[in-house]
């Protein structure tokens, strides 16, 4: 099987390539979640990442699931209703949430929990909210996935780490 070389758009435009792995201290970061959050997640399967040892090791598709199910978990969704929208993103689209983006489109997920949406026009999602009988809540999906991008951007060390290492050095 052959894989595909990752454009230097995608690089420049901050996309995640489906090869990049993410440790679990950085999905935390990203997603605003804690590391037990995480584990909890993980022994629930509501996202399994591959292990390595003991580490867990996250693709760009659960990352970007991740920080979908946080954003919902602080809109107030239960775990039962955020499985259904995963069931639903993933059964019915046929494909991970990640898969389903274009680099020029904004994404946004629009859900009350039993009615879901995953739309990239403005006006449709404009109708969906007109429509709705009970609160809908929006996810911009593009924004987590540009918040996984930045992970690539940022130096693997912490600057402070670095400022001290080059202290001890000199």
């Amino acid at each position: 099987m052959f894989k595909a070389k990752k454009s230097r758009a995608a690089v420049s435009a901050g996309v995640p390539t489906q090869d990049r792995t993410y440790s679990s201290s950085e999905v935390a970061a990203v997603a605003g979640v804690s590391l037990r959050q995480l584990q909890w997640w993980d022994e629930r399967k509501v996202v399994s990442p591959r292990h390595e040892g003991h580490r867990r090791i996250y693709f760009p598709a659960e990352v970007i699931e991740i920080t979908v199910i946080a954003e919902l978990r602080r809109k107030g969704f239960s775990l039962q209703k955020i499985r259904r929208v995963l069931r639903f993103l993933q059964r019915e689209m046929g494909k991970r949430l990640s898969e389903v983006m274009h680099d020029s489109s904004q994404l946004h997920l629009v859900t009350d929990g039993k009615s879901i949406y995953l739309e990239d026009q403005h006006d449709r999602i404009v109708d969906i909210l007109k429509n709705a009988r009970q609160p809908m809540f929006v996810v911009c999906v593009t924004d987590q996935a540009k918040r996984l991008g930045e992970i690539d951007r940022k130096p693997v060390r912490p600057e402070n780490a670095l400022q001290a290492r080059r202290a001890r050095v000199s």
